[in-house]
């Protein structure tokens, strides 16, 4: 791991962006690094468009500010998928997206030359696992398969911290699978 590692979330009010991001910088500490978490708002409602930040570093993080070149980029929405998404890319910088279409459409359709795209239908993961298309720990999953920022086991003990009985199991299950089943190109 580099000593810092931005990452940048884009999703949409209660689809789990900034309660991800939050999982991702917990398991960062659980680790002994040092972490920042937080969210950028625009209008405060159900489907409005969002952005959650965090930071690892095994060493102090001395910025604090927003992630403006982000060394991974985690799009829980395929709708989002845009100017917005792309903004401040490095040749570098990893993108993991839920959506169906592969990492050479989504290369395409963003007119991106990343050496990685990550792509995992979370959605539908998701559904098939809770019933409900709640993507962020999926999405999860698939960002630690791209990254190695953290240890899965990390992320696993937090989210046993956070949820309990039925809730608990699916987030394990489908972090578990969206690690096995993200497709990289």
């Amino acid at each position: 791991m580099n000593n810092l590692s931005e990452i940048r979330f884009h999703g949409r009010g209660g689809q789990g962006a900034w309660t991800a991001s939050l999982l991702l910088a917990q398991a960062g500490l659980y680790e002994g690094k040092q972490i920042q978490s937080f969210p950028a708002f625009g209008p405060e409602r159900a489907g409005a468009p969002l952005t959650a930040f965090t930071r690892i570093s095994d060493k102090p993080i001395l910025i604090h500010s927003n992630v403006y070149e982000p060394d991974f980029i985690v799009v829980l929405d395929s709708t989002l998928l845009g100017s917005s998404v792309i903004k401040g890319i490095k040749k570098n910088t990893k993108i993991i997206i839920n959506s169906n279409e592969s990492p050479k459409d989504i290369k395409n359709k963003l007119n991106i030359n990343l050496n990685e795209v990550w792509v995992i239908d979370a959605t539908s993961l998701s559904l098939s696992i809770m019933g409900l298309p709640i993507t962020n720990t999926a999405m999860l999953g698939s960002l630690i398969k791209s990254s190695n920022i953290i240890k899965l086991d990390s992320l696993i003990s937090v989210v046993k911290e956070r949820f309990s009985g039925k809730i608990l199991e699916q987030n394990i299950e489908l972090i578990k699978k969206a690690y096995e089943q993200v497709v990289m190109g």
